[in-house]
C-alpha cells in the first residue's frame, strides 16, 4: 500500500473521530477560535515528516521542531484559555533548543549544536522555574530572609555539633 494511502486514510479518521466528538461532547474543535494552531502546527509536522521520510536534509528538523513544539503550545493555550500563559512562556525558548537538538540528533552531530541547545535549554528551564515559584515568593518579606536564614544557620550548627560530640 502507497504511504501517502496510509497518511489520508489516518488524516480522515482523525478528522472523522474529531467531528464525531463535537456531536456527543459538545466540543467545537473545528471552529477557528480552537483550529488556528493547526496553521502553525501542521507545516511543523510536514518539515519533520519530509526529514524522516526522505531520510536526507536535517537541517529541516529545525523548523520543523519549532513550529511542532510552538504549534502545540497554541493547542494546549487555546483549550485552557490562555489561563497558563505566564508561566509557559518559556517553551517558546524552549522550541528552538528542541529544533536543534533534533538537528544534532539526527543530523551530522556536530558538537557544536549542543551548546546553544544547553544554554537555550537552561535558560528556558530558570524562566520557567522563576515564572512558577515567583508568584509564591511574592508573599514573602525579604527583610526577614536573613533572620530565618541566620536562625536556621544556627540551628543546624548547634544540631550537628551536639550530635557529634554525643557520638564521642
Amino acid at each position: 500500500m502507497d504511504k501517502r494511502n496510509i497518511y489520508l486514510g489516518t488524516a480522515l479518521i482523525l478528522a472523522g473521530c474529531l467531528l464525531f466528538s463535537n456531536q456527543f461532547f459538545d466540543f467545537n474543535f473545528f471552529s477557528m477560535e480552537y483550529f488556528w494552531p493547526v496553521f502553525v502546527l501542521i507545516p511543523g509536522l510536514i518539515f519533520e515528516a519530509s526529514f524522516f521520510l526522505s531520510g536526507r536534509n536535517a537541517g529541516l528538523l529545525v523548523p520543523g521542531g519549532i513550529l511542532t513544539t510552538i504549534g502545540t503550545l497554541f493547542f494546549f493555550e487555546t483549550f485552557t484559555g490562555w489561563r497558563f500563559a505566564e508561566y509557559t512562556w518559556p517553551v517558546y525558548i524552549l522550541a528552538v533548543a528542541i529544533g536543534l537538538a533534533q538537528l544534532y540528533m539526527f543530523g551530522t552531530r556536530q558538537r557544536g549544536l549542543l551548546i546553544p541547545v544547553f544554554i537555550l535549554t537552561l535558560i528556558a528551564m530558570v524562566s520557567f522555574v522563576m515564572a512558577v515559584f515567583g508568584g509564591i515568593m511574592s508573599w514573602l518579606n525579604y527583610n526577614t530572609v536573613l533572620p530565618v536564614a541566620l536562625i536556621l544557620i544556627g540551628l543546624y550548627i548547634l544540631v550537628t555539633r551536639s550530635s557529634s560530640s554525643e557520638r564521642r
